[in-house]
């Protein structure tokens, strides 16, 4: 999932890269992003409700700052890009999503390293038990 949200990221700095370079046009790049901003969000959500229910509690809170600032933006109705401010606001769309773009990298790499640990810990595990057989 990460993973997912991660190449999300990505694809929003791009076509916000391609609107700054006039390669897009406001109104596409609305339509084309406002298509993936509350899927996104729902992903990111998810993830993080799993982790609650897991009891995954380092997970949890690292996301904790994204969850807030996601349902922050829903409460306050400016989650969807606008294509008539999209020029004006767009220092501040590449920035969040490039923090986005950083925030889940350093996520994907983490929890790659924990299933690492978690799967090296079992089989060790399983080597001392004898069960490994």
């Amino acid at each position: 999932m990460a993973g997912i949200l991660l190449f999300a990221s990505v694809y929003f700095v791009i076509m916000l890269t391609d609107l700054e370079c006039d390669y897009i046009n406001p109104i596409d790049l609305a339509n084309g992003l406002n298509t993936y901003v509350m899927p996104e969000m729902a992903a990111h959500l998810l993830m993080f409700v799993v982790f609650l229910l897991m009891g995954e509690w380092f997970s949890m809170i690292i996301n904790l700052p994204l969850a807030v600032w996601n349902i922050n933006k829903v409460v306050n109705s400016r989650q969807f890009y606008d294509a008539t401010e999209v020029f004006r606001t767009l220092p501040k769309h590449k920035r969040e999503n490039f923090v986005k773009v950083a925030f889940y990298l350093l996520c994907f790499f983490y929890y790659l390293y924990s299933m690492i640990m978690t799967l090296v810990n079992e089989s060790t595990d399983d080597i001392r038990t004898g069960s490994a057989y």
